[in-house]
């Protein structure tokens, strides 16, 4: 599960897991060999979750709903608005 700054608790989530030889030093579920970016990716191609837990029964609710709560939290939320020349 992913867990919030011991430092600051309004911080962004961060990943339980960084680790340079593991997983590229991408943030990881829990102690899993997990990437926070597979996990997105299973969300995305598992319409049913009763199947992706079947298929990965280490994952937990909390871990997917982290896992979301971390890319959002990673996303720019600024809008631009272009002078588009017709």
């Amino acid at each position: 599960m992913l867990q919030y700054s011991e430092h600051d608790p309004e911080a962004p989530l961060r990943p339980h897991h960084h680790r340079a030889r593991q997983d590229g030093g991408q943030p990881c579920i829990r102690g899993l060999r997990l990437t926070v970016r597979r996990v997105l990716h299973l969300l995305a191609t598992y319409p049913d979750r009763a199947e992706l837990f079947l298929d990965y029964p280490d994952l937990e609710e909390e871990d997917l709903k982290q896992a979301l709560a971390f890319a959002a939290a990673s996303l720019d939320d600024h809008i631009e608005i272009l002078d588009l020349v017709s």
